[in-house]
């Protein structure tokens, strides 16, 4: 159903400008027509700036003209033109209340299969605070000589991707390295090292020449 926007300004602005009764008013704005009356007296909403519905495409002009001309019809409020999507709520899941029991098992679960897994994003799974995490994990828990361990997806509390996601997510933050193999060196240590010079090259090369010339020379003296 489309809810009305503002519905004390549009009431305001509907008392001042049609013939409307105070009990269709009312219903189309979801007040009391009391507080209609109140408005309409002075009393209430002083100060608020009257909102045109018809402005706002909530309420068309003929859908006013039949309420004025028939008392007992109802106003309707006009259908958007746009869809917004409802913004997903943020915080803990809601737990049914015949699941709620089961918690405890789950995060008793959860934290000695996955205790990567930080207190926020077991809040998140099952829809607990910190403070009953914490005490199934200390043991203080009042029922924690009761509690077995029980997997949250299996229990209900949570789909798998859920939780497939949040343990990716633990393991991300640990920031885990995988074990060194048999590859290329990095750029970074490849870009510090500096190639033989040709100067030294030309350096052992004549040391070679050098000692070649020496063994000539000890030949030639051995001969005579």
């Amino acid at each position: 159903m489309t809810q009305l926007l503002m519905p004390k300004a549009t009431a305001v602005w509907l008392v001042d400008n049609t013939s409307l009764s105070f009990d269709q008013i009312a219903d189309f704005c979801h007040l009391h027509h009391l507080e209609v009356k109140a408005i309409a007296d002075g009393e209430a909403a002083q100060g608020i700036r009257g909102l045109d519905p018809v402005t706002g495409g909530q309420l068309s002009r003929e859908e006013i003209e039949k309420g004025e001309a028939d008392a007992a019809y109802r106003l309707k409020v006009l259908d958007p033109k746009v869809r917004v999507p409802e913004a997903k709520r943020k915080g803990p899941r809601y737990t049914p209340l015949s699941k709620r029991q089961d918690r405890p098992n789950a995060i008793l679960w959860l934290v000695r299969n996955h205790p990567e897994l930080k207190d926020a994003q077991i809040s998140r799974l099952v829809g607990t605070t910190k403070t009953t995490i914490e005490q199934v994990r200390n043991r203080t828990h009042w029922n924690s000589t009761n509690l077995q361990p029980m997997d949250p997806v299996t229990l209900g509390l949570c789909s798998q991707i859920d939780l497939d996601f949040e343990v990716g997510r633990a393991a991300k933050g640990r920031g885990e390295v995988a074990a060194p193999t048999d590859t290329l060196l990095p750029a970074s240590m490849t870009e510090r090292m500096e190639p033989p010079t040709q100067h030294d090259e030309e350096e052992e090369l004549d040391a070679s020449k050098v000692f070649a010339k020496l063994s000539a020379l000890k030949r030639t003296t051995e001969d005579e």
